[in-house]
């Protein structure tokens, strides 16, 4: 298993995120997704010498990705997550000294809560959710079909149940 360095930034003021246990969560979340032979061999990390995964989380507001999706994605209107998968996405792999960096998650906290709500769970449940959605992206899985949605979806649950955290 390669060495994991994950960073997070929180520039969003009314929730003070624990980003200690939100990075470990996401270290345990890519170690189950990494443990799984069906999701390496899919995954852009597959076929790729490294002894290190990067990537970032920067947690913010709802108007924070609004202005990303309006500058980046000509897309208007606030997301509750973004992602660029600069290795997955990219079209050529740049590796630095052993090390791969996967990219940014970007979550907007302001909508975490406001999904929580809606889904009658803990913000904490929603935000891991949302990590684990987000590092399938980073690892190069999308969802634009039904069928890929659901294999998306059914990992996700897989993940934050290995985490501890029961199916909603």
């Amino acid at each position: 298993m390669p060495d994991f360095n994950i960073f997070s930034e929180n520039i969003y003021n009314c929730w003070e995120v624990d980003e200690k246990e939100f990075i470990d969560k996401a270290r345990d979340i890519l170690k189950f997704y990494l443990s799984l032979p069906d999701v390496y061999e899919k995954s852009c990390l597959n076929s790729f010498d490294y002894d290190t995964v990067s990537f970032d989380f920067l947690y913010c507001d709802s108007q924070k990705t609004h202005q990303i999706n309006k500058e980046y994605r000509n897309k208007d209107y606030p997301a509750d997550i973004i992602t660029f998968a600069i290795f997955a996405d990219g079209d050529e792999k740049f590796i630095f000294d052993g090390e791969i960096n996967l990219g940014e998650v970007i979550i907007a906290l302001d909508k975490v809560i406001e999904e929580a709500k809606k889904k009658n769970v803990s913000k904490e449940y929603e935000l891991a959710f949302l990590i684990s959605h987000g590092i399938l992206h980073l690892l190069g899985f999308d969802h634009q079909t039904e069928e890929d949605y659901n294999f998306v979806i059914d990992l996700q649950n897989k993940a934050l149940e290995s985490i501890g955290y029961d199916k909603v």
